[in-house]
């Protein structure tokens, strides 16, 4: 699917690529379609291993070019041609301008303009609403006062957006209620500190919300990097709740005020958590687990736990561990 909120460049050669990293050219020189995780790339797309937790996604990629350093070149199947580098990220955020070169722009919409009420007749909206060119808003809807739909947005049926709120880089399900204050689709938390300065990492994913979702008033969900950031169907979230980067919440889960989850975690279905609980980042979280209020979850947890305290625990242990402290 081709990306609707960032503009990809149309030739990327491998030459260009080896350019930007200062790589030995190839005789070859062929087109790179895209840049995407392992999971989601095609065999004309470059992709990246950076972490042993993705040795399964390595498995099966599709990629038949892959970027990475000597620590894992060994991992890397032999099929698959391997550019080595120093520093992984900076790489692929460097790979990432070349093919989307405006990545790094997350300014205001310059085309934002007040309802058209003839092209949106059907929808009810406050005042001071702006929209952008390309917006896609279903029937039966409504946008409270002050609110803006940047450009290429695309809302369902029967959804209601309240004041203040502000969506980007965002696709939003059928019967979803956004709350006020919510803020949609900006760019993560995404840097590589430096000496000198910190160095911005592209985000040219989107933020997927499903249906029949609700997102409490004051929310912050980052659009991904490479990626997108996903709310399954029917999950909500409580008050002044954060979702960084790249993030996949599943199905029916229930997310309560002050909880924050660190980038490129995935939430199972079913899945509650307690208020101000936090979630590092790149954790696989089961279905049907239940997480404790202010916990700190720092590893991987299997379907149908409950745990809590930090680091989160067995319930079960967490409760004995804190009747001997008394």
């Amino acid at each position: 699917m081709p990306n609707i909120f960032f503009k990809k460049k149309n030739t990327i050669r491998i030459n260009d690529i080896l350019l930007s990293l200062n790589l030995k050219k190839k005789k070859h020189n062929f087109i790179v379609n895209d840049i995407k995780e392992l999971d989601e790339a095609t065999k004309d797309d470059i992709t990246f291993f950076n972490s042993f937790k993705y040795v399964e996604s390595l498995k099966k990629t599709k990629s038949k070019l892959l970027i990475t350093n000597k620590k894992y070149n060994n991992l890397i199947p032999k099929k698959i041609d391997t550019l080595l580098v120093d520093n992984i990220l900076l790489a692929i955020a460097k790979i990432t301008l070349l093919f989307y070169p405006s990545s790094l722009n997350d300014i205001y919409d310059n085309d934002l303009k007040i309802i058209n009420k003839k092209k949106f007749p059907k929808l009810k909206f406050g005042r001071n609403v702006l929209i952008g060119k390309n917006v896609k808003i279903g029937k039966n809807c409504s946008i409270g006062h002050n609110s803006i739909i940047e450009s290429s947005v695309h809302i369902g049926d029967n959804c209601n957006i309240g004041c203040n709120v502000i969506i980007k880089n965002s696709v939003i399900g059928n019967n979803t209620n956004i709350l006020d204050g919510a803020i949609i689709g900006k760019k993560g938390f995404g840097f590589f500190p430096d000496k000198k300065k910190n160095i911005r990492y592209p985000h040219i994913g989107a933020v997927i919300i499903g249906k029949n979702v609700e997102i409490g008033c004051n929310n912050t969900i980052d659009r991904g990097s490479l990626s997108n950031t996903v709310i399954g169907d029917g999950t909500f979230l409580d008050n002044q709740v954060h979702i960084a980067h790249n993030v996949k919440i599943g199905k029916n889960c229930i997310i309560t005020g002050q909880v924050g989850f660190a980038g490129s975690s995935s939430i199972g279905n079913n899945v509650l958590i307690g208020g101000q609980a936090g979630i590092s980042g790149h954790l696989l979280i089961g279905d049907n687990v239940q997480i404790g209020g202010g916990s700190g979850v720092i590893k991987n947890i299997p379907s149908n736990s409950k745990v809590m305290g930090y680091p989160a625990k067995n319930i079960r242990n967490f409760l004995k561990d804190n009747k001997l402290n008394d």
